[in-house]
């Protein structure tokens, strides 16, 4: 066994400068940095925004199939690429996550990684993304109602959005069926009756996605409610509004449908406002709070197959007797993550000069020892 160094058990109360978690005196490359950060994100907003607004333009051929009810929600659309633009070029600048993108995206078109592991890609993505597994580790209830609004926004934005930029058309030769046909940017995708079942569900696809994100947003409600931990630490602007904004999007939704079949149309002006003012907040909302983790987590698939693709060696599975690749505890010798990803956590502390890099060789059991242990030593003992 390796003994542990000499100056988590010998630190000082008052530590040097030179190792503290923040230098004294930030260096001229951090000072000058937020302008430069600032200003490339707001370039990537307006390219972005402006391929869009071409995207828009071209895919609903010149706006002939753009309708102009929707023109709220295409808008909106316009401020959320900007947003999400501007966001992530911010997140993305600092150090860590800087690492972890340029990771991910080595991992991703690595070609030996592919050769050793063709099918790590799309299980990460099937997992991490798809069913996020890690969810079930911690609550199978939070995981059934993260994956009922995972589902159902989905289905709602893959339906919202290319009709809402006219890339999608539906039209009948008789002006009001039951015969019609899906257009995708002018050509024909195929024909369908309304009153059959697949008539039903392109017609209200966006109301089983509101059936699916109700029960769950409304879970995550009641969770923050009841939930001690959840209650403690909660923001309102950013841990309920969201989860009120899916529910009152939903509900609305709901309502325009039973407004059209059982009122007549009563009510319906109102609840099409109301509707479309939700819609446009939450998509206006999106790139600046909680929302935003829907854009990171792609990312995070990407350093999943980093760390993946680093525990294999040769073809042998992950953890086999074999895998050389796997950094052990400075103090106890347990496997604590990959040598890479180690490197890479140490780079990241060098970048944001917190000189205490030497601690991402320890597992959290040894660190926890330690800090208790210079605890015990160096200020305990001044109260004897």
């Amino acid at each position: 066994m390796i003994e542990p160094p000499e100056a988590p058990a010998e630190a000082p109360q008052q530590a040097p400068a030179e190792h503290r978690q923040v230098p004294a005196e930030p260096s001229p490359a951090l000072a000058e940095r937020p302008p430069q950060v600032r200003r490339r994100a707001v370039l990537a907003g307006v390219a972005v925004s402006v391929l869009l607004i071409l995207a828009i333009v071209l895919g609903s051929r010149l706006l002939r199939d753009f309708d102009s009810a929707l023109l709220p929600y295409a808008v909106a659309t316009v401020f959320l690429a900007f947003g999400v633009a501007y966001r992530y070029t911010v997140w993305v600048s600092a150090p860590g996550a800087r690492r972890l993108f340029k990771q991910g995206w080595r991992a991703f078109f690595s070609v030996e990684n592919f050769r050793r592991a063709p099918t790590a890609l799309p299980r990460m993505i099937a997992t991490y993304l798809g069913f996020q597994k890690f969810l079930g580790a911690r609550s199978h209830a939070r995981w059934v109602a993260h994956q009922l609004i995972f589902w159902g926004c989905v289905l709602a934005a893959l339906i919202t959005f290319p009709l809402t930029w006219g890339w999608f058309t539906f039209t009948s030769s008789t002006g009001s069926g039951p015969g019609y046909e899906m257009r995708i940017w002018g050509f024909k995708i195929l024909g369908f009756g309304s009153l059959n079942v697949v008539g039903w569900l392109m017609f209200h696809g966006l109301d089983v996605a509101a059936v699916l994100v109700i029960p769950g947003a409304s879970y995550f409600l009641w969770r923050r409610m009841k939930d001690r931990g959840a209650v403690t630490g909660q923001r309102f602007a950013y841990d309920l509004v969201p989860l009120i904004a899916l529910v009152v999007i939903s509900v609305t939704g709901l309502l325009l449908t039973f407004s059209s079949i059982f009122l007549h149309g009563g009510g319906y002006e109102f609840l099409a406002i109301l509707h479309m003012v939700s819609v446009v907040f939450t998509l206006i909302y999106i790139p600046f709070g909680k929302f935003f983790h829907i854009v990171q987590r792609p990312a995070a698939v990407g350093m999943q197959l980093f760390k993946y693709t680093a525990r294999r060696r040769d073809g042998q599975p992950v953890g086999d007797a074999t895998d050389t690749a796997l950094f052990a505890c400075r103090r106890c010798g347990e496997p604590i993550d990959t040598a890479p990803y180690v490197e890479n956590l140490q780079g990241t502390m060098r970048d944001l000069k917190l000189d205490f890099e030497a601690w991402a060789e320890y597992c959290p059991r040894c660190k926890r020892v330690l800090r208790g242990t210079a605890y015990l030593s160096h200020v305990k003992k001044g109260f004897k």
